[in-house]
């Protein structure tokens, strides 16, 4: 396999395990930004509200990825293409737009709260951009050498990374007692689970493109939920908890105030070299998608080099991390809507694999330009979240996506 290959996998390339496809999800999960999404509902909520939150949120945006992860199985190929029966080929490409720009903002931030912890441990607060761009480019050069490398990589590491996050919970467990009792509120109830709930939904653009090299479609399922959920469930309160203890949800400080400089920078830095791996994967394959004909390694490395120059401005990163994350769920929460509604909530004849992926990979047949149901309730989806999102967007914005497509499709 390729650095970044869009196309269909054959039945007989389908030898991934469930478990396997559970570590890398797993992998993925266990991150610095899912530590973040902890402490900054720390930050306007006491820890029992703020643990409530994240057990709603993190069950309901992973049921949400995970209904869609049998397309992988069947359709064997990458979601930015799978996305083209609902969106068409110009909508779907609008999706892999989003997708290609917004991994730029979550490496650029994942490698921000990496180094923010390592430059409390070692060099201090001047060498904090130097460590971004060692962890950027070091996660890039192992996806440029392809999945194998990253499969070797993630073998030493998300084990390692297991061992020393339960070290991390112990100590975020001791550290939590001297917690203030009350924090100023800033965010509502629903609008702390919107942004658990988006944070769990930014998963949803590569809904396919692991477990399309899975065959069991239960299997595929369980992989995704329980890699998704079981980590934020875990992460999530450890932020809240290390947050509370610092009176900040600066990383470094939150490391130090546990107690756990030098492990806790370890944690944070190898959670933030294996999601960076799948940043840095569905980029590239959202890149390919738009431009097939480019080298699979200049795609890698330009997405690699951006994501981490952008890091170069640390402070901006964490100081728009909740905006930045409910403009997300603007725009993922209804294309999960619209793609539930169009695989599941329709009747279609038998599916014949091979003349579907031909209409999908055909950019000038039937699926060309835009397909006006799925385009239209996208939009109104992220309309709705936009305007509900004071009393919780979610939602209502999966309602009348799904609906609107539902509509749309029968009255066209």
């Amino acid at each position: 396999m390729h650095a970044a290959d869009i196309r269909p996998v054959t039945p007989e390339e389908q030898t991934q395990s469930s478990f396997d496809l559970f570590l890398i999800y797993v992998g993925a999960n266990i991150v610095a930004t899912t530590f973040q999404v902890g402490a900054s509902l720390a930050e306007s909520f006491s820890i029992a509200v703020s643990l409530a939150l994240v057990g709603a949120g993190s069950i309901a945006g992973a049921a949400l990825v995970a209904a869609l992860a049998p397309i992988g199985p069947r359709l064997r190929a990458p979601s930015m293409i799978v996305s083209r029966a609902a969106l068409g080929v110009r909508g779907a490409a609008l999706v892999a737009t989003v997708l290609y720009v917004s991994n730029f903002a979550w490496i650029a931030i994942n490698n921000v709260i990496a180094a923010s912890a390592l430059s409390h441990v070692w060099g201090g607060p001047s060498t904090q951009t130097a460590w971004a761009f060692a962890l950027g480019l070091l996660a890039t050069y192992c996806v440029a050498r392809g999945p194998r490398a990253v499969a070797l990589a993630d073998r030493v590491a998300v084990p390692l990374l297991l061992a020393v996050a339960v070290v991390f919970t112990i100590a975020c467990l001791n550290a939590s007692s001297a917690a203030p009792s009350q924090p100023a509120g800033q965010l509502t109830w629903l609008r702390g689970l919107d942004v658990v709930i988006a944070y769990q939904v930014s998963w949803i653009l590569m809904f396919a493109d692991y477990s399309r090299y899975t065959k069991s479609v239960r299997g595929s399922v369980a992989a995704v939920f329980a890699g998704l959920a079981l980590t934020s469930l875990w992460m999530m309160p450890l932020g809240v908890l290390a947050a509370r203890a610092a009176g900040s949800s600066d990383p470094g400080t939150m490391v130090d105030a546990v107690g756990l400089g030098a492990l806790g920078a370890l944690l944070l830095a190898l959670a933030t070299l294996t999601t960076n791996f799948v940043n840095i994967y569905t980029s590239g394959l959202a890149w390919k998608s738009l431009l097939p004909g480019k080298s699979d390694r200049a795609v890698v490395w330009s997405i690699g080099i951006i994501g981490t120059a952008l890091g170069a401005v640390p402070g901006v990163w964490l100081e728009q991390y909740m905006g930045f994350m409910v403009i997300l769920g603007t725009l993922l929460v209804p294309v999960g809507g619209v793609l539930i509604a169009h695989f599941y909530m329709q009747r279609f004849a038998p599916l014949n694999i091979d003349s579907t992926l031909a209409d999908l990979y055909n950019t000038s047949g039937r699926l060309a330009g835009f397909a006006v149901p799925g385009c239209i309730a996208w939009a109104a989806g992220a309309i709705v979240y936009f305007m509900a999102s004071s009393i919780g967007g979610t939602l209502p914005s999966l309602i009348v996506s799904m609906t609107v497509y539902v509509l749309l499709r029968r009255l066209i």
